[in-house]
């Protein structure tokens, strides 16, 4: 599956299941790892795993495993689909390794033009 289809299904599974500050970065430029990032923070360590199961329950639906996941019981969730990696963060997680600040010299991704909205399901 392709790159961007991969992101928009798990930008909306994050959406959906009320993810905040929900944003992608394309780094395909300054690393050779993946393509895309998508960043995303929970509300608590529940959430952390609610939303982090939930993307890779969609993706699965549409054939799509993950290579790798990291941190299934920390306040970080790395779902590792190799040209989209989904990290899902605690507020203070998310606040202390800070990827927005490290990679900011990626593409940031305009989410509203995949995110689907509640009138449009």
């Amino acid at each position: 599956m392709e790159s961007l289809k991969i992101l928009n299904i798990a930008a909306n599974a994050l959406n959906e299941k009320k993810a905040t500050n929900l944003s992608a970065l394309k780094v395909d430029d300054l690393t050779v790892l993946t393509e895309f990032f998508l960043l995303a923070t929970a509300t608590s360590s529940t959430h952390v795993r609610a939303l982090a199961d939930e993307v890779e329950f969609k993706l699965s639906e549409q054939g799509v495993e993950p290579h790798h996941i990291e941190g299934k019981s920390t306040g970080w969730v790395l779902l590792d689909y190799g040209s989209v990696i989904v990290h899902v963060f605690s507020r203070e997680a998310r606040e202390f390794y800070n990827l927005d600040k490290m990679w900011a010299d990626g593409t940031m991704i305009e989410l509203d033009s995949i995110l689907v909205s509640e009138q449009e399901k």
